[in-house]
């Protein structure tokens, strides 16, 4: 069976701890692979690789960094086929939505190759009497990043390829889920022209996860995943005295006014609600229609859309999505649709025991779509992460902004309209940190920056774009003056600048 090993300074290194996951494949239910599980001896390793290249990259001049990562993103876009298909032999989505996934990373690696400008400091010249002030932006040291299941390929792109950007050297520690991509993405990094050691991949749960955190030689950690653990990695790791970015879960909203294009709204909506079997963070997973008459259509050509919808393998070029990552999740997801029957939604659509002939085994989940859900619904309050959208009613745009700006998550909220004016209130005034106006998944796109409110996001930086340098560097300010002839007295005041 093959393995999956963990990656450290340019070589495959195989586990010493004995403790092997499960790598499955979502269409078959059955294993595919096994990923060796770190012990602390690894993750040291990991660093102490990191920490031996750091001197070397950090006196590499941005310049010759950005043509690194211009090569690697060739590479990445030569070998994008080969990436999305091993990306979906793993988690289950289609081919076509792994190469998105694959793409939105590339677009990461195209906003680092501007390294050269964007690490530029700041100069004041003639702050005072002969003082000249500058800053510097340099580089933290080895930093690691915690990624989740759901974008294998992305997700480690936002933190690796800005942090290595700017100097630092860097960990990656993957889901044990889908491996293999994180694997590779470190091998063309490599293959680009990259030091040994600059960017390593170890394999972990946990134990690993509490090994970086609390590892002295790590000064910074990304990570993306349920709020729980968000949380966890950024109560652990700043009381180890490292910066820390932690995103969480998300229960978006989209908003359906009377006066939006429905037939655009249900084409947008059913693929951010069922797309990648709902397995996003900015997935749309919640609908609230203002008006009786807005909710009722919607819900019709809601419930059509999402019957008509192909559920298939991951290699189905006519499916719409494919199975959830594992036995766990389809389970997880369809006690969520049993719970909102429970509370007393009203359940249009049932995609529990959905089953594909001669995939039996297979983690498929069917699209659900429930009406008149409640706030006070557990299933509304929580995050489900699969095919399930979920439709709330409302009289007014003001009790509709209520909902997301009210809820425990605030990754990312959408409005359909055709108000500009009620569009831009919106915007301004809904309690979330990222918003779609007509857009069903408002991911920004790479030169702007990826992050959310509330339980979604624990930390003061976002992801990527400029945010995301400013995380992984530290600021130096330098005031400097070459006196001429007489030094004059001492002085015993704080110096100003008069």
């Amino acid at each position: 069976m093959r393995s999956v090993h963990h990656f450290i300074s340019g070589k495959s290194v195989e586990t010493s701890s004995g403790r092997f996951g499960d790598i499955y494949d979502p269409n078959t239910g059955e294993v595919q692979a096994k990923v060796g599980l770190a012990l602390d001896a690894e993750v040291d390793m990991a660093v102490e690789a990191a920490k031996a290249a750091l001197p070397g990259w950090m006196a590499t001049n941005p310049q010759r960094r950005a043509r690194i990562l211009f090569k690697f993103k060739d590479l990445l876009e030569q070998n994008i086929d080969e990436l999305a298909e091993l990306l979906s032999s793993e988690h289950g989505k289609v081919v076509a939505d792994s190469k998105g996934d694959v793409q939105r990373g590339i677009d990461v690696v195209e906003f680092a190759c501007g390294i050269p400008h964007l690490q530029k400091g700041e100069y004041t010249e003639g702050a005072g009497p002969g003082i000249d002030v500058y800053s510097m932006r340099q580089p933290l040291g080895v930093c690691a990043g915690i990624t989740p299941f759901n974008f294998p390929a992305m997700i480690p792109c936002w933190m690796f390829a800005v942090a290595v950007a700017c100097g630092n050297t860097f960990v990656l520690k993957p889901s044990e889920k889908d491996p293999s991509v994180p694997v590779r993405l470190a091998e063309l990094f490599l293959e680009a022209g990259a030091p040994e050691g600059v960017l390593n991949v170890v394999h972990g749960d946990k134990s690993s996860v509490d090994a970086i955190l609390k590892h002295p030689d790590v000064k910074a950690v990304s990570f993306v995943g349920s709020s729980d653990i968000a949380q966890y990695v950024y109560a652990t790791g700043t009381a180890h005295g490292k910066r820390v970015q932690a995103m969480g879960g998300a229960k978006n909203h989209g908003i359906i006014m009377p006066d939006c294009n429905m037939e655009q709204a249900v084409k947008d909506i059913v693929g951010a609600a069922y797309g990648s079997a709902g397995e996003r963070c900015m997935a749309l997973p919640v609908a609230v229609t203002v008006g009786k008459k807005t909710g009722d259509e919607f819900v019709e050509r809601m419930l059509e859309a999402a019957q008509n919808l192909k559920v298939g393998i991951s290699t189905d070029t006519d499916a719409h999505y494919g199975p959830v990552v594992s036995a766990a999740h389809k389970a997880k997801v369809e006690d969520y649709i049993r719970m909102g029957v429970e509370e007393g939604a009203e359940l249009k659509l049932d995609g529990r025991g959905h089953t594909l002939q001669g995939h039996e085994n297979g983690f498929f989940v069917g699209p659900s779509l429930f009406d008149y859900v409640k706030p006070d619904m557990r299933s509304y309050k929580e995050e489900i992460f699969g095919p399930v959208l979920q439709v709330m009613r409302a009289e007014t745009l003001e009790e509709a902004a209520a909902l997301p700006s009210n809820h425990q998550y605030g990754n990312g909220v959408a409005i359909f309209t055709s108000d500009g004016r009620a569009a831009r209130e919106f915007a301004a005034q809904v309690n979330v940190g990222m918003v779609g106006i007509n857009v069903p998944i408002p991911v920004p796109v790479s030169y702007h920056t990826f992050g959310g409110w509330k339980r979604s996001a624990f930390g003061d930086t976002n992801q990527h774009g400029p945010e995301g340098v400013k995380f992984w560097t530290k600021i130096k300010t330098v005031t400097q003056r070459w006196p001429e002839g007489d030094v004059g007295d001492q002085a015993f005041i704080i110096p100003t600048m008069q």
